[in-house]
């Protein structure tokens, strides 16, 4: 086999050892694989953007059937596209990852984030064709194509992002990068020792003839006014409490360690007993994942969690106040709780000066009966008949 200074037309093929384990990829390519248009995804922002734009890649597969496509994220996000079927390759946003990009030719990058780190490593790649956003010779965020102009200038007019915009997050990406747009969901896959963990604690913990409540109960610490209040979460579990059906798990990450301590120690005098669990928060992304997949419904701010949780397909109540509730699609697998005539919201504020009204406002009472409606599609009827 003779090799040139472009390489193998295969996707396996790496140079350094066999793409399959007793191959001799010198005499030629047994399992070729073309790799067709060269696909780069530029997007470094919060965890759940990088969940979120997940969806886009079915409309990557659809525009070129035939292609290869490489991720590059931070290191906090990279294990959100582990097992991911439609990526080929992780690159984690480091020096090293940036001068193996750089040297290499691609088709086109697509660039989700409007920020200039991610704007100025897309300008620098040697690729035919950027999407989304680059940088311009003053220094400045810009639209790469004109069809990144609509998602562009929603960064630069409240009222367009605040009261007109009625698309979601996903419609308005694919349509800056030019992708053909079918509402696809959220890709996020557990491998199989993930998978059996998590069977495994559902018999440990008596999930399987329960209905899990799973409580997100913070958020990012760069917009800490996107979570109830340990008071909220105590009395929103304290009122369903006495639905016997009902386990409840507080989720979240390191950030929210003593907070969940907190409502454990407010509600241990209720006699919830094993009912109520404090899933570990310190055990890493992926087991985090796992211990949001135990829950049925998952009650939640707009955060991670929230993203999570529709990546796994729970159903989900999220509530919402500075954030843009437009923008999110539950695929109708849940309910949004909106802070109805508040003339602040939303606002992306990281410090509210009206006394954090649309905390207040979160409306418990509807929270709790969405819960029990739920649980009534998911519990069968002699068992709901028993708990009640």
């Amino acid at each position: 086999m003779t090799f040139d200074t472009n390489g193998v037309d295969c996707k396996h093929f790496n140079g350094y050892k066999p793409c399959f384990p007793g191959e001799d990829c010198s005499e030629g390519c047994r399992h070729p694989e073309p790799i067709g248009t060269r696909v780069l995804i530029v997007n470094l922002d919060a965890m759940g953007d990088v969940v979120m734009t997940t969806a886009q890649l079915a409309g990557i597969k659809r525009r070129w059937p035939v292609s290869q496509v490489f991720w590059i994220t931070r290191k906090n996000a990279l294990r959100l596209l582990d097992h991911n079927p439609l990526v080929d390759r992780t690159f984690v946003w480091d020096d090293v990852s940036r001068l193996i990009l750089q040297q290499q030719e691609l088709d086109v990058v697509l660039n989700a984030d409007k920020s200039l780190d991610a704007c100025a490593f897309a300008a620098s790649l040697n690729a035919k064709e950027i999407r989304g956003f680059t940088i311009s010779r003053r220094g400045q965020i810009v639209p790469a194509n004109p069809e990144a102009e609509y998602n562009f200038r929603m960064g630069l007019d409240d009222n367009l992002k605040f009261r007109v915009n009625t698309r979601t997050g996903q419609d308005i990406l694919a349509e800056s990068w030019m992708l053909p747009y079918e509402r696809d969901p959220y890709i996020l896959e557990l491998g199989e020792e993930e998978r059996q963990f998590c069977a495994q604690l559902r018999a440990e913990w008596g999930l399987d003839d329960r209905v899990a409540v799973g409580f997100n109960t913070g958020c990012s610490e760069l917009y800490p006014n996107k979570k109830m209040t340990v008071e909220q979460h105590v009395e929103l579990i304290t009122r369903l409490a006495a639905d016997e059906r009902l386990v409840f798990l507080l989720l979240g990450g390191p950030e929210d360690t003593e907070r969940n301590a907190e409502i454990m120690a407010r509600l241990k005098p209720s006699g919830l007993g094993g009912r109520l669990i404090s899933t570990p928060t310190e055990e890493g992304l992926r087991r985090g994942v796992c211990y949001e997949n135990l829950a049925d419904i998952v009650v939640t701010g707009d955060s991670f969690g929230m993203h999570l949780a529709i990546a796994l397909r729970k159903h989900v109540l999220a509530w919402f106040g500075l954030s843009c509730w437009e923008e999110i699609d539950l695929y109708e697998r849940g309910q949004k709780f909106i802070p109805e005539g508040l003339h602040c919201a939303p606002c992306w504020k990281k410090r509210c000066p009206y006394n954090l009204e649309c905390i207040d406002m979160i409306d418990l009472d509807s929270i709790a009966a969405a819960v029990r409606d739920h649980a009534d599609t998911i519990i069968p009827t002699v068992r709901r008949d028993q708990a009640s």
